[in-house]
């Protein structure tokens, strides 16, 4: 329900007012900026929507679209100009009600935060009630403080967030003992990550190290990352470990939005989510966790400059530094950037070199940039630094796999494609590229549909691996079968290049040699590899019987009895 009424109101605070609105703008420059938003470009869109805003200044939709523009680029001080002046106008605005929060918090001016509330201005009623408790806590008026949170506690849906940040206020003044009860009173405590650290920092500081070992080991288990690696070590120490978690209310409201920001990550779009991310950034620049979801979020929107941007925001000696340039290495990769992604990993791979994420990285750009060998020697690397247990191993045996496939070093790479479904038995891309590979070869083909099957099972609508499973059922020779299934690969995948010339070839096995003709002639439409390219040509020409007898294999018509 929590989840519902958030997403209801950052729907209605990012749905532009009415199109007559926009009568006296600027036109051109409102829909450039429209173009921009629908393309993910805050910079462009911040541009074009301020400079439409020189021809109709009050106008409502350009002065929202003008600020979500700017807070979703981290600009707060360009976003403050235009939510003061929606304010000024009187225009409802649940994000520009979010930025002058976040302004007043910033300068100290909590009382501003209480004059919003009291004029009618809002954020959500979760975010509303934690803030003004923080607000509280920022004037230094405790009992004001907890009495709120108590409120949030009372309120449905509410209680656990209540309890937590009552008891991160709790904390940041050295109540650490009224903070440890509140945590300890609920048995099924819900703990996100920074819950969980503020709980074990808590414990520690009441010399509880041993039952903060436990709670640790509980939520974390046997592979925690760097940072609650070096908590534990601090903790087995006998160290009595700071309370860092939330240690002022900047940070607390902080928290606030990041909290919001991961309750609605799954529900609605990223952009939605990236504003109350940024809005915990801005408050808290340290905050390496909003930092990181900023930058996933920016990644996963296609903005690799901004991403890049707000990755190198994590300080070198943060303990999640090598995680941030490990995702700033796949965001140079994905602006095509490789030789400078290449630089970020190997300055990791010297200053880490015992981190086999690392290496991990490294293998995976060098076999995208063909460099296969240089590649198979950097999964070795981290195969050998990964303990036995670790859950990501299954992966690097499984793209040295793939090296080793295309270094055409078939034994080695099946070895490792069994090595990695030792370790994941049921994982479909394991099964699929393992299976297709002996389909290709005609080697254990039963064994090859078994894998394929179980793929399948597990993803339906994989078109990729529907395809496989038509494609062994071909080589079997059941080709009516094949026909279904490689029918339905084509609808799930319609301009794969490779699925459409198997449906031709299928139709081709079962005489339905027009379609088969028509099917080849869309693949090779869809701008198939030029070896491929040939062959589809080929048999466009000549049909399939000849291209298999040029080819030194059986023709379809002689393994259907048709001679």
């Amino acid at each position: 329900m929590l989840r519902k009424i958030l997403i209801a109101g950052m729907t209605a605070a990012l749905c532009a007012p009415g199109g007559a609105a926009l009568a006296q703008a600027d036109l051109g420059a409102y829909l450039a900026g429209r173009q921009a938003a629908g393309a993910n470009d805050f910079a462009q869109g911040a541009q074009y929507f301020s400079a439409a805003l020189q021809a109709d200044p009050g106008n409502p939709v350009l002065l929202e679209s003008a600020l979500t523009s700017f807070v979703a680029l981290g600009d707060f001080d360009k976003a403050e100009v235009m939510a003061r002046e929606m304010v000024r106008l009187r225009l409802p605005s649940q994000i520009a009600d979010l930025v002058i929060n976040v302004a007043d918090a910033k300068t100290g001016n909590w009382y501003g935060i209480f004059e919003a509330l009291e004029s009618g201005r809002s954020v959500g009623p979760l975010v509303d009630g934690l803030t003004q408790g923080w607000a509280h806590m920022g004037n230094g008026n405790i009992r004001r403080a907890l009495a709120q949170f108590d409120q949030v506690i009372e309120t449905a849906n509410m209680t656990m967030y209540g309890i937590t940040h009552k008891a991160y206020a709790l904390a940041s003044v050295g109540d650490f003992d009224g903070a440890e009860a509140l945590f300890s009173a609920r048995p099924d405590m819900q703990y996100s990550r920074k819950s969980a650290i503020a709980h074990i920092e808590i414990l520690s500081q009441l010399g509880r190290n041993p039952q903060a070992l436990d709670l640790l080991d509980g939520i974390f288990g046997s592979q925690p990352d760097a940072g609650v690696a070096a908590l534990r070590a601090a903790l087995v120490a006998g160290e009595a470990v700071p309370f860092a978690a939330v240690p002022t209310p900047r940070a607390g409201l902080a928290e606030v939005y990041i909290t919001v920001a991961g309750l609605v990550q799954t529900d609605v779009p990223d952009t939605f989510t990236l504003l109350f991310a940024r809005a915990a950034t801005s408050l808290a620049p340290e905050n390496t966790p909003a930092l990181l979801m900023t930058a996933g979020l920016l990644e996963d929107l296609g903005q690799y400059d901004l991403a890049n941007a707000a990755y190198t925001g994590v300080a070198r000696d943060d303990l999640a530094f090598p995680s941030a340039e490990l995702g700033r290495a796949d965001v140079l990769r994905a602006a095509g950037r490789q030789d400078a992604a290449m630089e970020v990993l190997q300055a990791l791979s010297r200053s880490y070199p015992d981190m086999p994420r690392v290496f991990a990285a490294k293998g995976n750009l060098l076999r995208e940039a063909d460099r296969l060998e240089d590649a198979k020697a950097a999964y070795t690397r981290a195969l050998a630094l990964y303990d036995d247990a670790a859950p990501a191993k299954w992966i690097v045996f499984y793209t040295r796999g793939i090296a080793n496939h295309q270094l055409d070093l078939w034994p080695e790479a099946e070895a490792d494609f069994r090595a990695a479904l030792a370790l994941q038995p049921d994982n479909p891309q394991i099964l699929n590229y393992l299976g297709y590979s002996l389909v290709e070869r005609g080697e254990k083909l039963d064994e090859a549909l078994a894998m394929i099957e179980t793929a399948v099972a597990a993803l339906p609508d994989n078109g990729a691996i529907v395809d496989s499973l038509g494609w062994v059922l071909f080589q079997l020779g059941d080709f009516q079968q094949a026909v279904e299934i490689l029918e339905r690969a084509a609808t799930l995948e319609p301009v794969d290049p490779v699925i459409n010339d198997h449906l031709g070839d299928a139709y081709w096995a079962v005489g339905r040699t027009i379609e088969a003709r028509f099917q080849w002639q869309r693949a090779l439409s869809f701008n198939p590899a030029e070896a491929d390219a040939q062959r589809i040509r080929d048999k466009l020409s000549s049909g399939l019987d000849l291209v298999l007898i040029a080819e030194g294999k059986e023709p379809l018509r002689l393994a259907r009895g048709n001679d």
